[in-house]
């Protein structure tokens, strides 16, 4: 890169990043109720979301190949424990891959 293309890049990185800071609170003022569209999707995507990940993250286990998604299988479990047990979501989530990286790495290698 020359250095004008270098300097319109940060230019270009930064300006993104300033809108996408402050443009919720120039559309959103704080004297002015919540839309309720925005409320139904603060409500909704979370749950969409991991959905997405729990989809994305299992669509390639082969259940009729050696370990047949039992890492994955008993990761889940993990999650699903830790979360009902203590209701912190980084916790589960964090259990999960700790659970999923040790079972892979040393038990189904």
């Amino acid at each position: 890169m020359t250095l004008a293309q270098q300097i319109i890049t940060i230019a270009m990185v930064v300006l993104a990043t300033v809108i996408t800071r402050f443009l919720p609170f120039i559309v959103f003022p704080s004297g002015k109720p919540t839309p309720k569209y925005v409320q139904y999707l603060g409500k909704v995507l979370p749950a969409a979301v991991f959905g997405l990940l729990v989809i994305y993250c299992l669509k390639s286990v082969d259940v009729t190949a050696w370990s047949y998604g039992l890492p994955e299988l008993i990761s889940i479990a993990v999650v699903a424990g830790l979360h009902l047990w203590k209701r912190q979501m980084l916790l589960s989530i964090a259990g999960g891959t700790v659970c999923y990286m040790l079972l892979v790495q040393f038990v189904f290698c």
